[in-house]
């Protein structure tokens, strides 16, 4: 069987620019880092989360405070969830979320799901000032009406294909992000 191609769309290098953009698009929007919160969607949005944060830490003297989120009972795709609770994690927000300005931090933003079960768990945490969506990797084919505000890479993909975030708080060899294209697997980095 054939290999999946893998295709670079960002290395360590551009992954590290793009968090230090979105640091500033951060800060600029928010006119700095009061009452800002940064929570991650647990996988791989709460690493990015805490890099963000250390970025707008330097640039603001302010770092702003970091929770993970775990959105595994929210998700509508229920006949994938036992696969995902054996990875699970508990939430954890070190902080109340109402009257924050939240910046939700994800890798990927694909079809919009992920983000919709990030919100409704948001919901039991309180009711911030506002939220914005930062993402490493925008590729497309939204099934709902969500947009980011903040993005390191548009990238337009087919369905058929996958983008993998690569990090090495994560476990990963190497910070990298690919787009898979269909093959039989993809290579573990």
């Amino acid at each position: 069987m054939d290999k999946a191609k893998q295709t670079q769309l960002m290395d360590a290098e551009h992954l590290r620019r793009a968090v230090t953009r979105i640091a500033h698009e951060i800060c600029e929007r928010n006119q700095g880092a009061g009452d800002l919160v940064l929570i991650g969607i647990i996988q791989r949005g709460d690493i990015l989360a805490q890099r963000i944060a250390e970025q707008i830490g330097k640039i603001e003297n302010n770092r702003p405070t970091v929770g993970a989120l775990d959105i595994t009972f929210h998700r509508d795709d229920t006949h994938r969830r036992s696969e995902w609770q054996h990875n699970q994690r508990a939430s954890h927000l070190p902080f109340k979320l109402d009257g924050k300005r939240v910046v939700l931090v994800d890798d990927v933003l694909y079809t919009g799901r992920t983000v919709r079960a990030a919100l409704d768990e948001l919901n039991d945490y309180g009711r911030p000032q506002l939220i914005q969506l930062a993402v490493m990797v925008d590729r497309g084919h939204r099934e709902l009406p969500i947009h980011a505000d903040f993005v390191g890479k548009n990238v337009p993909t087919s369905r058929r294909e996958a983008v993998k975030v690569f990090l090495k708080e994560h476990g990963d060899a190497e910070d990298a992000i690919l787009l898979v294209t269909p093959g039989s697997q993809f290579e573990e980095r």
